[in-house]
């Protein structure tokens, strides 16, 4: 494993733990056994000297908002035009139409059935393990220091403390399969860091969509249990699934529109402390749905947050531009090539960029896009990830979206190699700007 972190993440990033280990039951690894010290003192702490209460302002649209986005382009409205109905991707990029849920399943098993879709399976290759550390949170809200700590909980979930003491959670999901039951549907093949119970408390929950390895019923549920003020964060129409799971603090968000969030603190010693936060749902180009029958029903996003001078862009889960399928003559195409240069880009980022950028930190999906011919309008590549972090005029950036479940058919470990390729291509230093680190990592902003 040492190894193949230093050809993924280089010599500095990555650092084989020598402390002694115990065992996790929860998930079946193991964690070095002075951090899970570390994690259990922390969290403790935090919970012992936290009391405050949450509120958040009513959803406002935007006065920046893109004047093609006034029309809401990407509701789907009934006859009358009074009711949404559904939502779409409202631009060229996607392609036209956009496939189905069962359109896309009867595509990828008729691949896989005549052998041209084969799925990698690490379990089987030992030599591949995406390097994992054990987290690092601060012990308290107190300690913040003025950088922005970002820790990478694997696939697309993310823990950021703000200088301002906010702690906010990125599409959680902790469960060993992203799939409604836990006996079937893709495994992980890297386990979480950490378990629930050792997160620090939580004030926002922001979820992108309502995909399987983004949203999880268990993992909402016990960190609403466990953070009662935290509050939850989604796209149009998830408010009623949150509130039927039991949990009331959930506020649904239309693109374009802020919200903000303030803590307060009641203290005999301090007296009354606060602690605010901008948040914004931003467009990305993606698709929604949990049971096959309820397709593009909610509303899938990016978001921004901004706190104490700290701005982050979270892609969750988004494609930038639909590529055709190859040809007999061109069986692997450059898609980045003179040939393919006016196909439709996603104009969305540019708009994020210039109304809400630039970034201090862009968290960009960079993995599940392969076979491009089927998951480009939905999914990223690498390429396609440095042209959105350029174009959403983030400072600097991690990938997100890989080494944590088997989705598509590109090897575990190819998105972070492909992605110091898309970065030399457009001239941008391969480390220090765009990277990837190991799961369970923190670095500061």
């Amino acid at each position: 494993m040492g190894r193949l972190a230093r050809i993924l993440f280089g010599q500095s990033y990555y650092r084989p733990s020598t402390i002694p280990l115990i065992k996790n039951n929860n998930n079946n690894h193991h964690l070095p056994l002075r951090a899970s010290i570390s994690l259990s003192t922390a969290t403790a702490l935090t919970m012992a000297t936290t009391t405050y209460t949450s509120t958040v302002s009513k959803p406002i649209t935007s006065p920046d908002i893109p004047p093609d986005a006034l029309s809401t382009p990407h509701h789907v409205k009934d006859k009358t035009g009074t009711q949404t109905l559904r939502f779409k991707n409202p631009h060229p990029s996607s392609g036209d139409p956009a496939w189905t849920p069962f359109e896309m399943l009867r595509k990828i098993l008729w691949s896989s059935l005549s052998g041209n879709l084969k799925m990698p399976d690490p379990t089987k290759q030992p030599a591949i393990k995406i390097p994992t550390l054990t987290p690092q949170f601060l012990p308290t809200r107190s300690s913040s220091s003025q950088s922005l700590r970002a820790t990478w909980l694997g696939h697309a979930c993310y823990l950021l403390e703000f200088p301002s003491g906010l702690k906010v959670l990125f599409d959680p999901v902790f469960e060993s399969r992203c799939a409604p039951v836990q006996f079937a549907g893709p495994k992980r093949y890297s386990p979480p860091p950490c378990n629930l119970s050792d997160l620090p408390p939580i004030d926002a929950v922001i979820i992108s969509h309502s995909h399987y390895d983004h949203l999880s019923h268990s993992t909402v549920q016990q960190l609403a249990k466990s953070n009662p003020e935290a509050q939850f964060f989604v796209g149009l129409g998830l408010e009623k699934w949150f509130k039927s799971s039991g949990i009331q603090k959930v506020t649904e968000m239309d693109w374009w529109q802020d919200v903000t969030l303030t803590l307060t603190k009641q203290s005999e010693e301090s007296g009354k402390e606060e602690i605010t936060a901008q948040i914004t749902c931003l467009p990305s180009q993606h698709s929604s749905g949990r049971t096959g029958f309820d397709p593009d029903q909610t509303l899938w996003a990016s978001w921004a947050v901004s706190s104490r001078n700290k701005n982050v862009w979270f892609g969750g889960d988004t494609g930038y531009r639909k590529v055709p399928l190859p040809t007999p003559s061109n069986p692997q195409p450059d898609y980045y090539s003179k040939e393919y240069e006016s196909l439709p880009k996603c104009p969305q980022f540019k708009q994020i960029g210039e109304r809400r950028g630039p970034f201090d930190l862009g968290l960009i999906p960079i993995g599940a896009y392969s076979p491009r011919w089927l998951f480009s309008w939905m999914h990223a590549d690498p390429f396609d990830a440095v042209e959105i972090f350029k174009d959403t005029k983030c400072k600097k950036a991690v990938g997100i979206h890989w080494g944590t479940w088997v989705l598509t058919t590109e090897e575990v470990e190819e998105p972070p190699r492909l992605l110091k390729e898309a970065l030399r291509k457009s001239g941008i230093a391969e480390t220090g700007v765009f990277d990837v680190c190991a799961i369970g990592e923190t670095r500061e902003y």
